[in-house]
């Protein structure tokens, strides 16, 4: 057991880091409470700085496209949380079994997480969904089919796809980790008594998995909620696909008022902070099970 002075001298030695940390959470979020009560415009040198109490909350919450930016928010989060979960469980199980080259096999699946969000966007839009020679239009067109403008179709399903895309490797990874540590046994017991494949996945293997795909859902969230660059490289936030912090960068070039965008920032923080607690309730509930 750990002593009072080991206790202590662990402690010593964390503070820095702790602090550190603070301050880097602190001072932003510090000035974005400040300059939301203000109208700050640094780009306009003939408005000077204000105080606007809660006048940019109001006008923030009360624009027409606050809401529906929540509600885009949400459906990408919870459909690209679908598509890795569901995906990763399936490749988590297919890379542990033994196969030929399985190393390299594991390197090329984790390999998309590595890749810039700007770049993975770009890859997308110009390589596989570009209409006219995009490898999905060719696709289409050999199978005698009108290649699909997907940006502007069925932009909410293309971004999803490209942001799953890149977030499926992290999912696959942590849930490949968990299934390494399955007892073998309990399969071969399993297999023995004439279970079925289904069977022992829905008993087994799935059960097994449920903290690994809680913590892979709230890391995941945590992160989608704040999703800017797929958005901005590919749609511009058209066609339905503006989501919360893309509102908030709109906000701000259109009235060049960073009070306005930091009450925005503020709200992205209180909607972060209810989907964070909700989830942490679940992730609790399963890893006391």
């Amino acid at each position: 057991m750990a002593t009072q002075h080991s206790r202590s001298a662990a402690r010593l030695m964390m503070a820095p880091a702790v602090f550190l940390l603070l301050v880097w959470m602190l001072v932003p979020l510090t000035m974005t409470l400040y300059f939301s009560f203000r109208n700050y415009f640094p780009l306009r040198p003939d408005r000077l700085p204000s105080w606007a109490g809660f006048d940019n909350y109001v006008r923030f919450v009360t624009s027409s496209a606050f809401w529906p930016s929540v509600q885009t928010t949400l459906v990408i989060v919870g459909g690209v949380l679908v598509i890795t979960v569901v995906l990763g469980v399936l490749l988590a199980i297919l890379l542990n079994q033994p196969m030929w080259g399985q190393g390299a096999v594991r390197i090329l699946v984790i390999a998309p997480f590595f890749v810039m969000p700007t770049v993975s966007a770009l890859v997308w839009k110009n390589m596989f969904m570009d209409p006219t020679n995009g490898l999905l239009a060719y696709l289409w067109r050999f199978f005698g089919a009108e290649p699909v403008v997907w940006l502007s179709d069925v932009p909410m399903t293309s971004i999803v796809m490209i942001v799953s895309w890149q977030w499926l490797p992290f999912a696959t990874l942590i849930l490949l980790t968990a299934i390494q540590s399955l007892d073998s046994e309990q399969l071969e017991a399993a297999e023995m008594d004439g279970a079925q494949p289904l069977a022992r996945f829905g008993y087994i293997t799935l059960p097994h998995l449920s903290r690994a795909i809680t913590i892979v859902i709230l890391i995941q969230t945590i992160f989608l909620l704040a999703i800017f660059a797929e958005i901005f490289v590919t749609t511009g936030g058209a066609f339905g696909t503006r989501t919360l912090t893309y509102l908030i960068y709109q906000r701000v070039l259109e009235s060049q008022n960073v009070g306005l965008g930091s009450a925005g920032g503020v709200y992205a923080i209180i909607l972060a902070n209810i989907v964070a607690i909700f989830l942490m309730r679940i992730v609790g509930k399963n890893l006391d099970a």
